[in-house]
């Protein structure tokens, strides 16, 4: 059994998981104005081609961050 990941930016297209916090203060302001709250869940949407930027679906809309970004959102499964 595969263990679940643990941010973001390291889920695969169809994965969800539940937001359980950030590892950046400064831009998780800007991820939570966007809707991204711990306690929400998220929706790996796909990849750019060239994997960067993602789409994810959060809060009931589809939301396109780079994979830095991503990587700053802390999960659960």
């Amino acid at each position: 059994m595969s263990q679940s990941p643990k941010n973001v930016s390291e889920m695969q297209p169809g994965d969800i998981g539940i937001i359980a916090g950030f590892t950046d203060e400064y831009l998780s302001v800007k991820l939570m104005e966007m809707g991204c709250l711990p306690g929400i869940p998220v929706r790996f949407n796909f990849k750019a081609p060239f994997g960067d930027p993602i789409c994810i679906s959060v809060s009931g809309y589809e939301l396109s961050l780079r994979l830095e970004e991503a990587a700053t959102i802390s999960i659960v499964s």
